[in-house]
């Protein structure tokens, strides 16, 4: 009989790992102290914690062999300067009249392609700022842009956190991918309107302190764009044709075949070189998350919680995004916050009657909602792309959790209350 850890155990797990993270404890180490001293602490004994870390930490590792071969096809994209191709490309054609709108746009479409969410704002920041000089635009302006459009892309990609939730409910990738286009599209339009009120809010971008890059020659937009379609395409056989082609096969060929179109074959052991030092990080944290998921999905905090929504009269559908949100809040990442939330709530979810993909999406969704929080990477990270000062970033925390809030609400009306499956 598995162990059980009390709700005070399970709070405790927690509170321990937020604290560790905010005290800039790598967050993998941060949560499986959490996980090992809310075991302790929920009366469960030393040996009983370390296998429910072990249990949690087994069930994440599919996903994370997945993560670490979708590093070939992001190495590719970003190494080879096919991401800034594909960033200059779409500002371009959108134009510089509807800067804002070209910066989301941009950062949508290559979170969308596979390249992480920080990773598209450092690389659209150069190309903001320049345009932010000539058009006049805040720092806030064209930073909420990139990260909201991010945020968009980040629900209808084959990144790490669709891969959590794909895993985690047993549903093809790219139905987790196909469920964010509609309420990243409303997202996209929602971040533009609050982009536009930011326009001349907070500090401008200063006269030549645009980005310069190196001199590197880049593919054209069609060689560019090659690696994700077929990594795409070959997904999409699964659910077109019922012909399975796994992730931990799609993404890397992807990548492959894009760097011989591009004609950086040579490169190619560079590149994922490079893709797999950028997955390195998110596949530790991953193992610790799966530790905390551990503590907590053997725990009567969720029972708490089920109650709690149960007593209130809401439909039982919200706990997937409430899940989502708070677990992006406790981990200030989508990738944690979609794990330990699929793997505690997941299969409660669906015994209360939602559909897996339903479920999947909105609590994907809703990890989107508090993943900028300060005791995570991607809030430095994007803050300091734009040489944003602290205190300013921190003033865009509750635009950034708007956005959040509609790809969480429009996925749980299109899922939830309209009940609409791919």
């Amino acid at each position: 009989m598995t162990a059980s850890v009390s709700v005070i155990g399970a709070l405790v797990a927690l509170i321990v790992a937020i604290a560790l993270i905010l005290r800039k404890v790598p967050p993998a180490y941060g949560m499986m102290i959490g996980a090992f001293v809310g075991g302790l602490v929920g009366g469960i004994g030393m040996m009983d914690t370390v296998n429910l870390m072990m249990d949690g930490a087994k069930n994440i590792i599919p996903a994370v062999l997945r993560i670490l071969a979708a590093g070939v096809l992001a190495g590719v994209l970003i190494e080879s300067g096919g991401a800034k191709t594909i960033a200059e490309t779409l500002v371009k054609k959108v134009g510089e009249t509807r800067a804002l709108l070209a910066l989301a746009f941009a950062t949508m479409v290559l979170t969308a392609v596979g390249v992480f969410i920080d990773v598209a704002v450092i690389t659209v920041a150069p190309i903001a700022i320049a345009i932010a000089q000539r058009a006049h635009l805040s720092k806030m302006a064209i930073l909420l842009a990139m990260i909201g459009g991010g945020k968009a892309g980040n629900i209808m990609s084959p990144n790490p956190n669709a891969i959590s939730a794909a895993d985690a409910f047993h549903v093809s990738l790219t139905s987790v991918m196909a469920a964010g286009i509609i309420p990243a599209l409303v997202g996209l339009a929602v971040t533009y309107f609050l982009a536009k009120k930011l326009t001349h809010k907070g500090s401008m971008v200063e006269p030549n302190t645009a980005v310069h890059q190196g001199e590197q020659e880049l593919p054209s937009f069609g060689a560019a764009i090659f690696a994700p379609l077929v990594a795409i395409v070959l997904l999409s056989l699964r659910p077109l044709f019922g012909i399975v082609v796994d992730p931990i096969v799609a993404l890397p060929v992807g990548g492959i075949a894009g760097a011989l179109v591009m004609g950086r074959l040579k490169h190619l052991n560079n590149y994922a070189i490079s893709g797999l030092s950028k997955m390195t990080g998110v596949a530790v944290m991953l193992l610790g998350t799966g530790t905390l998921a551990g503590n907590i999905a053997n725990s009567q905090l969720k029972d708490v919680i089920i109650d709690a929504l149960t007593a209130s009269g809401l439909p039982a559908y919200l706990l997937a995004p409430i899940s989502g949100a708070l677990m992006s809040l406790a981990t200030a990442s989508t990738t944690a916050g979609t794990a330990v939330a699929s793997s505690v709530f997941g299969s409660t979810i669906m015994e209360l009657g939602v559909a897996s993909l339903g479920a999947a999406a909105m609590i994907h969704a809703g990890a989107t909602v508090f993943d900028h929080m300060p005791h995570g990477s991607f809030f430095h990270a994007t803050g300091g792309s734009v040489n944003m000062q602290m205190k300013e970033r921190l003033r865009l925390i509750p635009y950034e959790t708007l956005v959040g809030l509609v790809l969480a609400g429009v996925s749980t009306l299109v899922f939830g209350v309209l009940g609409w499956f791919l």
